[in-house]
């Protein structure tokens, strides 16, 4: 038999992950695909579909870090059965798709939108001084540092090439799946 589906769309939520009692990762998000045809008298149809997706292990920890509501990715998995009982009592079931592998589709430029929209947001900076060469602010900057105390010269940064924190990540380069 075969089980395999391939999908590409957005994501309609931020990637909810838990863990399960052995410590594995378990992420659980949503797609928005569509499809378009023409129908028989010439009329074009949109239909949307959302359909749960289940990430497992690292992807499920490399889709929490990087992924967010609107990310554009490509999923290729399998289709699974879920039942479970309800609150009331009743028994329920949906078909979602457990991803196997994981490519995300944004550029970076759009990840960047969406990290900003998320609450991150990166700080412009200002030159002090608009009317000065370069060559003139590096001077002013070498005599800024040069009058400041020698355990403070070391972490001095001058104005001008400060920027927004960068949040560390805990990656492998061989584990990016992109």
């Amino acid at each position: 038999m075969y089980n395999k589906v391939v999908l590409v769309g957005y994501l309609t939520r931020d990637v909810e992950i838990r863990y399960s009692q052995s410590g594995s990762a378990i992420g659980n998000v949503g797609i928005a695909t569509n499809r378009r045809w023409k129908t028989q008298t010439g009329e074009t149809r949109d239909e949307t579909m959302f359909i749960d997706l289940t990430f497992l292990g690292r992807t499920a920890e490399i889709a929490n870090q990087y992924l967010r509501k609107g990310s554009k990715v490509l999923v290729d998995g399998h289709l699974a059965f879920q039942q479970w009982t309800g609150q009331d009592g009743t028994r329920r079931s949906k078909h979602s798709v457990t991803v196997e592998s994981l490519k995300m589709l944004d550029t970076k430029a759009e990840s960047q939108n969406l990290n900003s929209s998320s609450g991150y947001k990166e700080q412009q900076v200002q030159p002090q001084s608009t009317s000065s060469s370069l060559y003139g602010n590096y001077n002013k900057t070498q005599q800024q540092s040069q009058s400041l105390p020698q355990q403070q010269q070391s972490s001095y940064i001058p104005q001008q090439t400060r920027q927004a924190p960068v949040p560390e990540i805990d990656i492998n380069e061989d584990e990016i799946p992109f």
